[in-house]
């Protein structure tokens, strides 16, 4: 069977578009952003999902729903028009809208109603969403901030690449921030870790020309080429040269 050429060279940018917004300045602690995602498709497409330890509050189909962070790829089937609203939480600070440990939630999809009740907005554009949201801001929460500080500094630091170093720099012993990440993030140090890892290869694919495949798995702090390949492929359900084929 051959490859769907709609997911090749980015082709995908002709049948979707998508738009992001920013949320209230009062909300920006919790809230990471608002995405909007629209398609247009005569047959069905298989659109490859690779998540990011974000929680996300998503309003589709007739459906609202938490979605909580998924250990790998997805996918879904996107067929005629559709769209979708959708709230991006920062990562580590879904806990206090929950009420309970994220990893309850990981790999799973809740009713959006079973977390912030049933009154839910049926506007879904950025004034409202603010507006729903503002109703239910939850207290200040130390172990949030915390949780958002280290994801953060996953995100920016290349350097970070064992959870010994980034237990060191925020004063943790590795358990603890395990516990951390369990508790308000829904994932592990780890995967995290690998995550935005990971991310640096797509930014690298998407800027064009050739890529050492060798020379970049040092860079990330794979001990080989072999280990890097097989994250890879285990977070992205494809290697990185056929993955690369998208760009």
């Amino acid at each position: 069977m051959g490859r769907d050429v709609r997911e090749l060279a980015s082709a995908w940018s002709r049948y979707q578009r998508h738009a992001f917004h920013s949320p209230a300045p009062a909300l920006a602690p919790w809230v990471e952003r608002y995405w909007e995602a629209r398609w247009d498709y005569g047959e069905p497409y298989r659109q490859k999902i690779v998540p990011y330890p974000n929680v996300h509050l998503s309003f589709g189909g007739g459906r609202a729903e938490v979605n909580g962070v998924c250990g790998g790829h997805q996918i879904k089937v996107l067929e005629g028009r559709g769209h979708v609203f959708g709230v991006a939480f920062r990562p580590g600070c879904f806990r206090p809208f929950l009420g309970a440990s994220v990893s309850t939630i990981t790999d799973r999809v809740v009713s959006a109603a079973e977390v912030f009740g049933p009154d839910l907005p049926t506007t879904l554009d950025v004034p409202a969403m603010d507006a729903f949201l503002l109703k239910h801001l939850p207290n200040d929460d130390p172990q949030t901030r915390l949780a958002a500080a280290a994801v953060e500094l996953i995100a920016e630091d290349k350097a970070v690449t064992r959870v010994e170093r980034l237990a060191g720099e925020l004063g943790l012993s590795v358990r603890g921030l395990q516990r951390l990440f369990a508790e308000y993030v829904g994932i592990g140090p780890k995967w995290v870790i690998r995550r935005y890892r990971l991310h640096e290869v797509t930014v690298r694919m998407a800027a064009g020309g050739t890529i050492d495949w060798a020379a970049l798995a040092a860079d990330l702090g794979y001990a080989d080429q072999g280990h890097f390949i097989r994250d890879f492929r285990s977070m992205f359900g494809e290697p990185p040269a056929w993955y690369a084929q998208r760009y």
